[in-house]
Parts: structure tokens; sequence; C-alpha cells
């Protein structure tokens, strides 16, 4: 196995980890945070590909948009 194929592997079993921890309704804020950073530093912008982990993990997230961010009023 290359380095190449060795680091997909890695991202794709990372995006499983942290869909598993989301699906299992014992996910801290500072998990669903790595989740959130995760999918950013991925440019997870728009609808991933249907079928991948990914896509499964924005699925599972309970975020909608903008207005789910905290208010500090």
């Amino acid at each position: 196995m290359d380095l190449k194929e060795i680091l997909s592997k890695l991202h794709e079993e990372m995006a499983q980890k942290l869909l598993d921890k989301v699906r299992s309704g014992e996910v801290t804020a500072a998990e669903l945070n790595v989740a959130r950073q995760f999918l950013k530093d991925n440019n997870i912008d728009s609808i991933p590909k249907e079928g991948s982990p990914l896509k499964s993990l924005t699925d599972e997230l309970p975020f909608t948009g903008d207005d789910d961010r905290p208010s500090y009023n």
C-alpha cells in the first residue's frame, strides 16, 4: 500500500469513527467540534457524495446552519 492509499484509508476511517461517535448518542460537545472541524477542513460546504462516510456524518450532526451557533449576549 502506498502513502496515498494509506492517507486515503486514514481519512475514511476518521470520518467513520466520527460518524459512529455521533450516532452513539454519547458524543460530547468537544467531539462534535472535532467533527465540525473535520468537515470544515475537508471543505464540506455542499452536499457530499451519496453513500460516503462524510455524507453520513453530515446527515447525523445536529447542526443546521449559522442559527445553531450559541448566543453570547
